[in-house]
């Protein structure tokens, strides 16, 4: 996943009191063989790892690093270059040194100083840039310990237009850094959280020995309850380690306290148990509320650690989000855009992200209605989750998705006005903040963004998810979403190349995004299963992508690639299609469910990604989780075990069968991650305030190591170690809400997996026939034959619609519906059938006039049936 550099720049009225704090003594001596501590300040390398807020775009130059500032800052702080991460020790000296230059000329400070409130100055310099280069150089003696300052010449507040050039910056002093080690813990790798009772159990040595090496499982208690011998791998690639493989999967007893003992070393302990991944699904979803924007947190619901007031309501210091101006010479009306999820550790608030985290909420619900092991989604059902609105009869999931949506549907631009129908492509603070930062304390002006093609359509898809899945619970608020679906794509339809700009990343991620075919593909998907429109699904057909491979294995889908998200809905979301069709859909999925298998089994540590670079990405563990997505789905089309045990697999490396031996999961396993980048849940930085809650998602590893925090710490590092639970380094710790809605999907699917036993065959094959529609209503018979060997004595029947059908009367049979979900249950006379036997009853229906397709799933007695 890319996403632009989040920048730790000091700003406002905090910084006008940093500039008046003194530097340290200028008498210091910095011998000439000093260590340096500033990186590329030659710009050898390009423009990384420097960043600037108030100007135009950074470029190198004839060797030096350029760029421009308008007329009329009114602050020299409003415009600025700088370097995140510089190490200062307390009583060290320093010498900073640079050349800059000024044209037509202006005043430059550089100021070395802490990068978030309050923005202490540990050293500065005052200078006059001109046409031609200046050498600039001070000495000083550091007041402060800090291994992330930030150094940052201020170029603001000239009445001209500027163009301002730097070059050889230096900064000498101090210590050179020592090499990072991190602690990794026992040598024996394993699922710390543990294993399902009869799932894969796997686990990773590292070892210098490249011969087969003995193991052994203990119980809490020490005894030896099962043994064998390692598996050598050789050098692995991800994290240049000689590793080898433990296969234990044959030990399916449940207990707790586990250990795996090998070449000496001893794991974690872990458990193998059943329901193991019961509350993660609770956990992981629970992080969307945390992260809930315009809505005071409920301490007694969360945790009385994160209770905090409502953000970006317009309450002092806030400048708040119900009245939102764009850009200047974007638009010319203000919206009210409160509410929704904070996106990840800043305050911003993006579409197209908070479009494929409400998809994967809303699809994981979805799942239940078509997934032989989701029981009917009671597990996601009302009152299953920590959120206000428990116990209003809507599925709890539904609820957390909609507090989403309801802030997506106000980014629309309103009738009347230009592009109306299009979606602002994002809307956060003018200028970046520091950590620590609570919601309700940021005092940043808000801005709304332009409009792109990318966000209009990620709301006509998941608009259109909403119109069939609130059906049945909020027709009201259905039809709304149906209603901007549809005036969504026909938007992005007159407009379809409206970009995000990649400039615009001051306060903010960019999100940019220049290829929107896949997006108006999974749109037209979703538009087409909500409406049954034949122009939608004529542009679904006519897309290149409908019989393209679109599972990639680096990661099968993100924010920035979606038409897979089309291929699963096809794939899953009971339809119309041609039996043909729908066969050659399925298949592809399986078939990238397959080469995601593959490269599991090729993976030391036995994750679904290929173990290059360029897989270790940012956001990496989104990646895994996704390709673990496909691998489950595959399960679900086609009850074939060795789908579902990829996918349990693949959790392994999550929660600590990696390299770092660490659980990227915060609160699960013994050693996790708990320090991710977040303004919110900054203890690292505030011990008065929490970590970010269980079940959050770290990103994971990322070769690019694309903050300099990461990249003093890390440089040269395999890509498996490219990581460090550090809240600095946001490309490699950040939290993010479309990371935990893939990993509340998967946890979901997990849970409901249990023991993870042997798939039975059906023993039921049922008849599910739709003899008439008409406008208001359908008829349709239903035909259960026994297929088993023994009798069945009473019946249960459970499918559900797509949408807002509802049954209106039925004959032979007990009838009932709660939301989509229909139960048909034997009368007196019915209920017994002999092997080989059937019955058959029907029932009436209303709400035909959306499309009413023959359901995928029908259990009987809550196990599933074959279904013609």
């Amino acid at each position: 996943m890319t996403r632009s550099r989040r920048r730790l720049v000091a700003l406002a009225a905090a910084t006008t009191l940093a500039l008046a704090a003194t530097a340290g003594p200028a008498s210091a001596e910095v011998p000439p063989d000093a260590p340096e501590q500033l990186r590329n300040g030659d710009f050898s390398a390009g423009v990384s790892p420097w960043f600037s807020y108030g100007t135009g775009d950074l470029a190198v130059t004839d060797g030096r690093l350029c760029t421009t500032v308008a007329a009329g800052t009114a602050n020299p702080w409003d415009a600025g270059i700088g370097q995140d991460a510089v190490p200062l020790i307390s009583g060290a000296e320093y010498e900073l040194s640079f050349d800059v230059s000024a044209t037509p000329g202006a005043a430059v400070k550089a100021v070395l100083q802490l990068g978030s409130a309050p923005y202490t100055t540990y050293a500065s310099v005052d200078a006059t840039a001109t046409g031609t280069a200046r050498h600039v150089t001070t000495t000083f003696t550091s007041p402060a310990d800090n291994a992330g300052a930030q150094l940052i010449f201020q170029i603001g507040g000239s009445a001209q237009a500027q163009t301002f050039c730097l070059d050889n910056v230096s900064l000498r002093g101090g210590e050179a850094a020592p090499p990072y080690e991190p602690d990794t813990g026992p040598r024996v790798r394993v699922n710390q959280v543990g294993y399902l009772p009869g799932g894969p159990k796997h686990a990773t040595v590292v070892t210098e020995a490249t011969g087969a090496l003995p193991w052994q499982l203990r119980s809490a208690g020490g005894a030896v309850v099962a043994s064998g011998e390692t598996t050598p791998r050789g050098t692995d690639a991800a994290s240049a380690q000689n590793v080898q493989t433990v296969d234990f999967s044959a030990y399916r007893t449940p207990g707790t306290g586990y250990t795996l003992t090998v070449d000496g070393e001893t794991s974690h302990p872990f458990d193998i148990s059943g329901t193991l991944y019961d509350r993660l699904r609770a956990d992981s979803l629970q992080f969307f509320y945390a992260q809930r924007s315009g809505i005071a947190i409920d301490g007694d619901l969360i945790g009385a650690e994160y209770a905090r007031p409502a953000g970006h309501l317009d309450v002092a210091p806030n400048q708040g989000d119900t009245d939102v101006p764009c850009q200047p010479g974007v638009c010319d009306y203000t919206l009210d855009v409160r509410g929704g999820w904070y996106d990840a550790g800043d305050h911003g608030k993006y579409v197209v992200n908070g479009g494929i985290a409400t998809y994967q909420l809303l699809n994981a619900f979805e799942r239940t209605k078509t997934a032989e092991t989701a029981d009917g989604g009671a597990a996601l059902g009302d009152a299953t989750l920590r959120v206000p609105e428990r116990g209003n009869a809507v599925p709890d999931v539904l609820d957390e998705a909609r507090w989403e949506l309801d802030f997506l549907l106000r980014m629309q631009v309103p009738a009347g006005k230009p592009l109306a129908g299009m979606v602002h492509h994002k809307i956060h603070d003018k200028n970046w903040t520091g950590l620590p930062l609570a919601p309700q304390d940021d005092p940043q002006p808000r801005e709304l963004h332009p409009p792109s093609t990318a966000a209009t359509l990620n709301l006509a898809a998941v608009a259109a998810q909403c119109a069939r899945l609130f059906a049945p619970y909020d027709a009201t608020y259905a039809a709304r979403c149906a209603t901007a679906a549809k005036t969504a794509y026909a938007a992005a339809k007159a407009h379809p190349a409206i970009y995000a700009s990649a400039s615009d990343g001051t306060g903010g991620g960019a999100y940019d995004d220049t290829n929107v075919t896949d997006e108006f593909y999974w749109a037209a998907v979703e538009l087409w299963l909500s409406t049954g429109d034949k122009a939608y699904l004529a542009d679904v057909t006519a897309s290149p992508l409908h019989t393209a491979d679109v599972f990639t294995p680096n990661g099968a889908f993100g924010w920035q690639s979606v038409a897979a998200l089309g291929r699963l809905e096809l794939a899953t979301v009971p339809n119309t299609l041609p039996a043909a069709e729908k066969t050659r859909i399925r298949a592809s999925v399986t078939a990238a469910a397959d080469r995601y298998l593959a490269a599991l089994a090729d993976q030391a540590y036995g994750l679904p990604l290929p173990g290059t670079a360029d897989a270790y990405v940012w956001g990496s563990n989104s990646n895994v989780v996704n390709n673990a997505i496909v691998l489950a789905t595959a399960f679900d089309l086609s009850r074939d075990a060795k789908y579902r045990d990829g996918a349990v697999q693949s959790a392994d490396y999550l929660f600590g069968r990696n390299a770092l031996n660490m659980s990227y999961v915060t609160g699960w396993g013994e050693q996790n991650a708990h320090n991710q980048h977040s303004r919110i849940f900054a203890n690292q930085l505030n011990p008065d305030l929490p970590n970010p809650p269980a079940g959050s998602l770290a990103g994971g590893p990322n070769a690019a190591l694309q903050d300099p925090y990461a990249a003093n710490l890390l440089a040269g590092c395999a890509p498996m170690f490219c990581y460090v639970d550090d809240i600095n380094s946001y490309a490699t710790n950040e939290v993010a809400i479309n990371w935990n809605s893939a990993l509340a999907w998967l946890a979901s699917f997990l849970a409901d997996q249990g023991d993870a036993s042997a798939v039975p065959a059906p023993t039921c094959a049922v008849t599910y026939s739709t003899h008439g529609s008409w406008p208001s209503g359908f008829t349709t018979q239903v035909t259960v034959r026994n297929t088993g060997t023994t009798a069945v004595n009473g019946w249960t029947l459970r499918w559900a619609f797509t949408g807002g059908q509802k049954v209106s009367h039925a004959w032979s049979a007990e009838v009932a519906q709660t939301g989509a979900t229909v139960t048909a249950k034997n009368l007196s006379w019915n209920g017994k059938l002999a092997p080989g036997a059937s019955t058959t009853f029907g029932l009436n229906g209303t709400g035909s006039a959306t499309p009413n397709p023959d359901p995928t799933l029908v259990t009987l007695n809550g196990r599933a049936c074959t279904v013609s």
